[in-house]
């Protein structure tokens, strides 16, 4: 692989519940990035963890003001896209849909069954259509480096599992709850789809790491999901993310060759020939797909 092919990674970190900022980050500043498609969700920290360059995103804005139906996730994407994230490591607290995966517990998942229905979930449309591959949704490079940290620093943890996102903000009923665990779902929470599909889109490297909070509503020796007893589990869950993500960005910003199956996503996926292609349309895609519309 020549030098010509390497990329300098930058790290993007989305915080979930629980996860405000990057402990450690040095020359940080908040900064407002514009998106053509509205406001992100807060300001992005910019700074660099061992001479790393990071990106943070708090999902739901500091102080959690927005619920998970609420989310512009794609002005979020296009924000990071826009600050030069090329690799995403997403957190998520979710509940538990297996026995084997109690609260505290980490889930590196590689599937996701998207159940949400009040979301965009394209930066494509009339104009510009495009159908880019989510058959392996994650980056298995990323969960490589995570699931070796997880290792080192101790933290229980499972690799793979489907996370089954559902619109909320309401938990499951059981019945729903039943459900999800019949299709073999482990995890079920509420924000990230459309978040994997738009960062493929936007052809970048994405990963989650799920935090297990709760038993969901479906255990029957333990009390239905309440928030009280979620945030007393969140607490514990986001020291531990805090030391993965410190001992993860060092390995993921070492300089690496493209990793197409993500940063090539849309090398076939555009279907609109340029001439019938909506010129307001591919204005506003300059930062998510410039790089192949530049060529069409």
């Amino acid at each position: 692989m020549s030098s010509e092919q390497e990329i300098q990674p930058v790290i993007g970190v989305i915080g979930g519940s629980g996860l405000y900022d990057i402990d450690g980050l040095e020359n940080k500043e908040w900064r407002k990035v514009e998106t053509p498609w509205g406001e992100p969700s807060d300001e992005l920290l910019f700074g660099t963890f061992e001479g790393v360059q990071c990106v943070f995103l708090p999902r739901h804005g500091r102080g959690h003001p927005i619920p998970p139906s609420r989310l512009n996730f794609r002005a979020n994407i296009d924000a990071l896209k826009r600050a030069g994230v090329t690799d995403i490591l997403s957190l998520s607290a979710v509940g538990s849909l297996k026995e084997e995966l109690p609260p505290g517990h980490f889930v590196l998942v590689d599937q996701f069954i998207d159940r949400s229905f009040a979301r965009e979930k394209s930066f494509f449309d009339t104009g510009c259509v495009a159908h880019v591959g989510m058959a392996e949704p994650v980056s298995a490079r990323i969960l490589d480096v995570v699931q070796g940290e997880a290792v080192s620093l101790g933290i229980p943890f499972t690799r793979g599992g489907t996370y089954l996102v559902m619109e909320g903000p309401q938990f499951s009923t059981r019945a729903e709850s039943e459900l999800y665990r019949s299709w073999g779902c482990s995890v079920v929470g509420m924000t990230n789809m459309p978040e994997a599909k738009l960062a493929r889109e936007a052809e970048m490297n994405y990963a989650t790491v799920a935090m297990v909070t709760d038993f969901d509503c479906w255990h029957s020796e333990h009390d239905s999901v309440t928030v009280e007893a979620v945030v007393k589990v969140m607490t514990g869950n986001a020291e531990n993310a805090r030391r993965l993500v410190k001992a993860v960005i060092p390995m993921l910003g070492k300089k690496r060759p493209v990793d197409a199956s993500a940063e090539r996503a849309l090398d076939h996926a555009i279907i609109t020939a340029p001439a019938a292609r909506d010129p307001k349309l591919v204005a506003k895609l300059d930062a998510v797909a410039g790089r192949v519309l530049k060529q069409g």
